[in-house]
């Protein structure tokens, strides 16, 4: 029996996913295969892991949870440790595959492996789509992707005016029996991938796990249990707990929601309960993500140099003690301590402090703004590609800002946090 195999990359659902519905579409057997790629959990050039044990973590709950769902619909995942290109060709030859599909990526690294695969199965043809998006590429109000404005108002109000959203696929029901292989593949654990294993700390404002089914748990909580998303902007700038924002970035971020998904479940509140600035937040928050992804859509490599999209020249600085002070939050700022304690003990941190830690490192210690991006990648449970150097090019002054601010971090503090306590959540902790 021919087979049409899904490479799973960053689009880790069963629901509302174009390259599995393409690959059920051509009548074949279907199987999925997900790598994970040695190089991932390898030291970058600037000494971190690409990923480190929160995202990993957080990974390998998600790939259970995409075993788990795909087995209710007879369709097997296949999990190696390995990388794709190297391996791939055991799984076409094993299974006769005749067709290959997997979610379009366009960043540097990721493109290299795809031509690779590529290159290792030159017989099997590979269709990939962009699937990643809240407004697709072939309907955004742009001739061709240079068109994509400097500035994220301009992209924003242009596709809100002249875009739509496309609506999510229908749902998938289960194949025959027999299009299970019934073959079982372990998913490594943190050990196998060279990391340490952890209790989660109890003060954590993401204690959730990986996968597709916690992502509608969380947003099904937020959105129709609570309701908290009728209140999204005016709290979204919170520090503390698990109800200040959707949090739903983690899942985005490696696909086990999709953008589409989010976007017509914040309709339909709309529809049924209440429409309001803070529900349209929501979504204006994922028309920046978009923008991201076409910022480095159109730029490519750009966004990792360090003149980013500019090409502006600054005097950095590449200090190892700042360094130092800065990831184990013992800066001359509170704020930024805490916010750095958290990201270090939990894989996590408010938008707000992301903003605030970046200006101090970027803008007031002067430092090479990609160490803090790469810090960033490796660290971060809801790391996103787009969105980590995007913001991070943006808070350096060599994105898109054309004002090239930079926060005054004692104000924000008194801002956001007037009453010191989420800063003596994380500086002054009790011991138990």
């Amino acid at each position: 029996m021919d087979t049409a195999l899904v490479w799973f990359r960053n689009n880790l659902r069963v629901q509302d996913n174009a390259s599995l519905m393409a690959a059920i579409a051509t009548g074949k057997r279907v199987v999925g295969v997900y790598y994970f790629d040695p190089r991932h959990y390898e030291e970058g050039d600037f000494g971190f892991k690409k990923t480190e044990k929160y995202r990993a973590k957080f990974l390998i709950e998600t790939l259970e949870n995409l075993k788990a769902n795909l087995d209710k619909l007879n369709i097997t995942l296949l999990v190696y440790n390995h990388k794709p290109e190297e391996h791939i060709t055991t799984v076409v030859e094993s299974y006769k595959v005749t067709s290959l599909y997997s979610q379009k990526e366009w960043t540097a690294e990721e493109v290299k492996v795809t031509n690779a695969v590529e290159r290792a199965i030159p017989q099997v043809k590979h269709e990939e789509v962009y699937d990643q998006f809240l407004f697709h590429p072939d309907d955004i109000p742009f001739n061709t992707i240079t068109e994509v404005p400097k500035i994220f108002t301009q992209f924003r109000k242009k596709c809100e005016k002249e875009s739509n959203v496309r609506p999510i696929f229908k749902e998938l029901t289960a194949l025959p029996q027999e299009n299970n292989l019934n073959t079982i593949t372990p998913i490594p654990t943190l050990e196998d991938l060279g990391l340490d294993t952890f209790v989660k700390d109890h003060r954590t404002a993401f204690p959730w796990e990986g996968g597709e089914d916690a992502a509608w748990a969380r947003l099904n909580d937020y959105f129709w249990t609570t309701q908290k998303l009728a209140y999204y902007k005016k709290t979204r700038n919170g520090l503390i707990g698990e109800g200040y924002s959707s949090k739903l970035s983690a899942w985005l971020a490696n696909g086990s929601i999709s953008a589409r998904q989010i976007y017509w479940e914040v309709k339909r509140f709309e529809k049924e309960v209440k429409k309001n600035q803070d529900t349209y937040w929501l979504i204006f928050e994922l028309i920046w993500r978009d923008y991201f992804k076409y910022v480095s859509l159109k730029h490519g490599n750009n966004i990792f140099k360090i003149g980013g999209i500019l090409n502006k020249e600054y005097d950095w600085k590449h200090n190892n003690k700042a360094q130092r002070e800065w990831i184990n939050g013992s800066t001359k700022y509170d704020f930024v301590n805490a916010n750095m304690i958290e990201l270090k003990e939990t894989g996590w941190m408010s938008n707000r402090g992301r903003q605030n830690v970046a200006s101090f490192w970027a803008k007031e210690q002067e430092q090479d703004w990609r160490v803090g991006a790469a810090y960033f990648e490796s660290i971060l449970i809801d790391y996103d590609v787009h969105s980590n150097w995007g913001n991070w090019m943006y808070n350096a002054g060599v994105g898109n800002d054309p004002r090239d601010r930079k926060f005054n971090i004692k104000r924000q503090q008194d801002m956001y946090d007037g009453s010191g306590k989420y800063v003596r959540l994380w500086t002054q902790e009790e011991l138990f």
